[in-house]
C-alpha cells in the first residue's frame, strides 16, 4: 500500500520546468517532491535543444561546465536555403553570452542531468511513476494531490503546489482561472490567506479627459494575468 507523504513544495511534472524548479529550492534548503508519471525520461520530446540564454543560467548556478561534459552539437548559424541561395538567417555568435551556440542535445539526458544534480541534496526528492489524478481542497484551499503509483493511491500533501504538467494539466483546470487571454498557469499555496489590507483612500476628483488619437490611446494588455508563473 502507497504510504502517504507530507512535504513543503510538491512540484507536478518532471519536465524542464519543474526539474529546474525542484533543484532550485532543493539548493535553497526546501524540501521538494517532484512527481512524475512516467516510469522514465526516455521519451521523444519536441524540444531537444538548449538555448544560449538557458545556457547563460546554467552558467549563473554553476552547471554549465559539468553540463557541456555531455554529449552534445553545437549549432553556432543557421541558415535556410532560398532558390540557389543559401542565407544566414541567424548567428548566435554575436550574443553577449558565455555559450554564443544552441546545444543540441535529447532532452532525456537534460533531465537526467538535473535529476543527479537534485539528489545531491537531501531535501530533493524524485518519485517516477507517479500519476496525479486530483487536487485536494479543504476550506477552499489547495492542500496536496492525490497519486496513483504502482503501489496503489496516496496522498502527498504540501504547503505550495506548484502545476508543471505541461499541456494537458491535472492540476491547471482545478485551481486556475480563466483571462481574456486564455487560461492562465498557476501556483496553489495552500497557506491561509493573507489579512485584509485597509481600505483604499478616496479616489481623487474626476479630471476632464483629454482626446487622443488611437495611436495613442492606452490599450488594456492583460498586465494582470502576468502576474501568474508562465502567463
Amino acid at each position: 500500500m502507497a504510504e502517504n507523504v507530507t512535504k513543503r513544495c510538491c512540484i507536478v511534472g518532471g519536465g524542464p520546468a519543474g526539474m529546474m524548479l525542484g533543484f532550485l529550492l532543493a539548493r535553497a534548503g526546501i524540501d521538494v517532491l517532484v512527481l512524475e508519471k512516467h516510469a522514465d525520461f526516455l521519451r521523444d520530446f519536441r524540444g531537444d535543444t538548449i538555448h544560449p540564454s538557458t545556457l547563460e543560467f546554467m552558467h549563473e548556478i554553476g552547471l554549465l561546465d559539468e553540463f557541456l561534459k555531455l554529449p552534445h552539437q553545437r549549432l553556432e548559424e543557421a541558415s535556410a536555403q532560398i532558390g540557389d541561395e543559401s542565407v544566414t538567417v541567424a548567428d548566435f555568435r554575436h550574443l553577449p553570452t558565455v555559450c554564443k551556440f544552441i546545444a543540441l542535445m535529447p532532452q532525456w539526458d537534460f533531465l537526467n542531468f538535473l535529476a543527479a544534480q537534485g539528489a545531491r541534496y537531501r531535501s530533493f526528492s524524485l518519485m517516477m511513476r507517479a500519476d496525479v489524478t486530483d487536487v485536494m481542497f479543504e476550506g477552499g484551499r489547495a492542500v496536496g494531490v492525490r497519486v496513483t503509483t504502482p503501489e496503489g493511491v496516496s496522498e502527498v500533501r504540501a504547503d505550495l503546489i506548484v502545476g508543471a504538467d505541461g499541456r494537458r494539466s491535472t492540476v491547471r483546470e482545478p485551481v486556475s482561472f480563466v483571462t481574456d487571454e486564455g487560461p492562465a498557469s498557476y501556483v496553489a499555496p495552500s497557506a491561509p490567506p493573507a489579512e485584509p489590507q485597509s481600505p483604499p483612500p478616496e479616489p481623487a476628483p474626476p479630471v476632464a479627459e483629454q482626446p487622443q488619437d488611437d495611436a495613442t490611446k492606452p490599450r488594456r494588455t492583460g498586465w494582470w494575468s502576468k502576474r501568474a508563473l508562465g502567463g
